[in-house]
């Protein structure tokens, strides 16, 4: 197993761990909601965030290198590049409304 698997795995482990008590809670915030949701909330907002940080990066890092090898098609690419990057922005944002619901 690589280490981003290893990684991957314990952190799965431990978000299991934490997000079982809550649960098991009862509600007691002013809206309802258990304190443990609101801590799942954010660590789901905080991993949608990595994961749309990492893909518009990648795509803008693959783009450039692939502009610098064919220039005469860097107007296709920055547009294709810029479609794809405004998809991504899209579905986080749709993943953080549902998230923080």
């Amino acid at each position: 197993m690589n280490k981003f698997a290893k990684i991957a795995a314990v952190f799965c482990a431990v978000l299991f761990v934490v997000a079982a008590p809550s649960f098991a809670f009862a509600a007691d915030g002013a809206d309802g909601v258990a304190d443990f949701t609101k801590i799942g909330a954010g660590i789901g907002a905080g991993l949608i965030i990595i994961g749309a940080g990492i893909g518009i990066g990648k795509i803008g890092g693959d783009a450039v290198g692939a502009m610098a090898r064919q220039p005469e098609l860097a107007s296709g690419i920055q547009t294709a590049m810029i479609i794809a990057a405004a998809l991504i922005e899209g579905a986080t944002f749709f993943a953080l409304y549902i998230c923080m619901k």
